[in-house]
C-alpha cells in the first residue's frame, strides 16, 4: 500500500470520463484499491474516487457504518464500488455544505437527491444494489460525479454559494460556537436555501 498523490483541480483526469473497470480482480486494480483506501484514510475524508488519485477508472471507495439500522449513516466501513450506475434517485432534492479532496480551502452549498439507488461490483467481485439517504447519498452522487469528469463545482446553482474554509473557521470562531454555519447563513446567498 502506498499513499497516492490527490489530483488538484486543473488535472485533466478529473475533466474525463473514466473508463470501465475490466477485471476488478486484477493486481492493478486490487493495489489501486488500497492505495485508495491508505489515501482516504491519510485525508480524513468520506469518499475517493479513481479520478482523484489521477487514474480514469470507473472506482469509488466512500466510508459508511454497514451495521447502523439507517444504511446512509457514514461510519467506519469503507464500501468499494467498481462500475458504478446511479439507477434511481428520489424526487426530493436538498442542498448542503460539500468539499472535495480535489479542491482544498473551498466549500459550497450543493443540491442533491435525497436518496439514490446505486449498482455495482464489490470489491470481492459480487454485484450489488443498494439503497443510500442523507448524507451516504450526497458522498455516493458525489464520487459518482468524479468518475463522470464533473465536480461539485459543476453542480452549484451559481458562485454565490462559494465560500473559503478560511471564512467557516472565523465565523465559527467570531461567534464562539463549534456548530457548522447553517446553508442559508451565508450573506448574499439567494433566499430559499435550507439546511438538511
Amino acid at each position: 500500500m502506498a499513499l497516492r498523490k490527490i489530483a488538484p483541480l486543473g488535472c485533466p483526469t478529473l475533466r474525463m470520463k473514466a473508463s470501465s473497470v475490466d477485471d476488478g480482480g486484477s493486481p492493478e486494480v486490487r493495489s489501486l484499491i488500497e492505495d485508495m483506501m491508505e489515501t482516504l484514510a491519510d485525508s480524513g475524508g468520506v469518499g475517493i474516487a479513481a479520478p482523484q488519485v489521477d487514474v480514469s477508472l470507473r472506482l469509488f471507495i466512500m466510508v459508511i457504518n454497514l451495521n447502523d439500522p439507517d444504511p446512509g449513516t457514514p461510519g467506519p466501513e469503507a464500501v468499494v464500488m467498481i462500475n458504478p450506475l446511479i439507477t434511481g434517485h428520489s424526487d426530493e432534492i436538498e442542498k448542503d455544505w460539500e468539499g472535495c479532496l480535489s479542491i482544498p480551502g473551498i466549500r459550497g452549498v450543493v443540491p442533491r437527491f435525497t436518496s439514490i439507488t446505486i449498482k455495482y461490483t464489490g470489491e470481492e467481485g459480487a454485484e450489488e444494489e443498494r439503497e443510500f439517504h442523507g448524507f451516504a447519498a450526497r458522498v455516493c452522487q458525489h464520487e459518482y460525479d468524479h468518475l463522470e469528469g464533473l465536480t461539485y463545482l459543476d453542480r452549484l446553482e451559481g458562485v454565490e454559494d462559494i465560500v473559503s474554509e478560511l471564512w467557516l473557521e472565523e465565523r465559527s470562531s467570531q461567534d464562539g460556537s463549534s456548530e457548522v454555519v447553517e446553508v442559508g447563513e451565508i450573506a448574499g446567498m439567494a433566499s430559499g436555501k435550507t439546511d438538511v
